[in-house]
């Protein structure tokens, strides 16, 4: 029996530890396309009157090392408990599979649900693309995309689970993974669209952002499944060991 507190401490040593690749990944691939796009911006904007100067309240060199590095193993660490959780109830319900096997499917799941579905219909943007006075309705359209990505992998799982006993595991799995691209297709299509990239931006450099961004998610998702789910399986083969020595009379 895995205890909650030891799986919730154990994704939060996971997650922080995702949270830095996550980090390295953003550094060494998102920061260059930022910049870009920084001087794209600062090229194009509105010159100050004369003795005006703005002023940054975190310079840019914070921002792109201490800043991102904060946020990203922050972000981890929270992610990493909300995770241990879900793999605690997941564990046992999806068929008779390893602990590592259930982190890798939750952690899948997890990618999906928060990260490619809503970049599907509202991917990240870097500095100079987007309209200040939309930022309100643009955050509300894309949180409302990661319920129905998250509601659509819960439906997915619940769906496959309520076939597999009719249908076999592969066909109730394909049945509900179908029936979920359904759905996200739909939303794309009705959800309303966003597209505030000025004229002159270079494409090249809004995708390699892009990429960079889900890219970053995606090392996020993969780190925190993999090393949790290798802890996790460790931990439950020392103590399967121990239960299995002869005890001394």
């Amino acid at each position: 029996m895995l205890n909650a507190r030891t799986l919730l401490v154990r994704g939060m040593i996971a997650g922080a530890v995702a949270g830095v690749a996550a980090f390295l990944f953003a550094y060494l691939f998102g920061e260059g396309p930022i910049n870009d796009a920084i001087a794209f911006e600062e090229a194009h904007a509105a010159p100050l009157p004369a003795g005006e100067h703005e002023h940054e309240l975190v310079s840019r060199g914070v921002q792109s090392t201490a800043g991102l590095a904060t946020a990203s193993v922050v972000y981890g660490v929270a992610l990493g408990g909300l995770f241990a959780i879900v793999v605690a109830i997941t564990l046992g319900r999806i068929g008779r599979i390893s602990a590592r096997a259930t982190a890798g499917l939750v952690a899948l799941a997890g990618f999906v649900g928060v990260a490619l579905v809503p970049f599907l219909k509202y991917p990240a943007n870097p500095p100079a693309t987007g309209n200040p006075d939309t930022l309100q309705q643009r955050t509300g359209l894309f949180f409302l995309m990661i319920v129905i990505g998250v509601a659509t992998v819960i439906g997915v799982a619940v769906v496959t689970r309520s076939l597999q006993a009719r249908y076999g595991t592969w066909n109730a799995a394909t049945a509900a993974v179908v029936g979920g691209v359904v759905v996200v297709g739909i939303a794309i299509a009705l959800l309303p669209a966003v597209n505030e990239v000025p004229d002159g931006f270079a494409p090249i450099l809004l995708w390699k952002f892009r990429l960079a961004s889900l890219g970053t998610q995606a090392v996020n998702w993969a780190t925190l499944g993999l090393l949790f789910g290798y802890l996790t399986e460790r931990s439950q083969r020392a103590a399967t060991a121990v239960a299995a020595q002869p005890v001394a009379v």
